[in-house]
């Protein structure tokens, strides 16, 4: 799932583990997840080595923006900015999800809860439906315990992880 162990975190923390191994293992066609809070930092992601034991036989695509998942932290944190700015100018209300289509794959952020945002990074094949419906799904169950603490919880694991590690 990640870089660090779910040893030692609490409950809530182990079950969004859960939630987001669930999601990459549900869902054909992506190639990296990631959870990053209002203020940018990485919460939470998938481990591409994860993705690829579990797709072992088809064909190996790139690991997500450059193999790194601050990369993706990163874009999507400003890809939320962005939007977040957009909404204030056209007056529509808050931003519930982006997508970015690409010659070869796809780009979603979906708001979770007071600015944390869930990034996906999909295949050009990946069903954009489908990826949508279960980012629906993880967003409803995770934001109602992405509170203050937990995220805390989880940048302090996302910092102890060794240096080097794509988290």
């Amino acid at each position: 799932m990640t870089a660090t162990s779910s040893f030692g975190l609490s409950s809530e923390a182990r079950n969004l583990h859960w939630l987001l191994t669930n999601l990459v293992e549900e869902v054909p066609g992506l190639l990296s997840v990631a959870v990053v809070s209002s203020d940018g930092l990485l919460l939470l992601s998938s481990d591409p080595g994860r993705i690829e034991e579990a797709r072992a036989g088809r064909e190996q695509r790139p690991r997500g923006p450059r193999g790194s998942s601050a990369d993706l932290a990163a874009i999507v944190s400003g890809i939320g900015s962005l939007t977040a700015g957009a909404t204030k100018v056209m007056d529509f209300g808050g931003v519930k999800h982006t997508m970015v289509a690409m010659d070869e794959g796809s780009l979603f952020v979906m708001s979770i809860s007071d600015g944390s945002l869930l990034g996906v990074h999909g295949s050009a094949d990946c069903d954009m439906g489908v990826v949508a419906y279960h980012m629906a799904l993880f967003v409803g169950r995770a934001g109602h315990v992405l509170t203050p603490e937990l995220r805390n919880e989880l940048r302090q694991s996302m910092e102890a992880a060794p240096e080097g590690s794509d988290r």
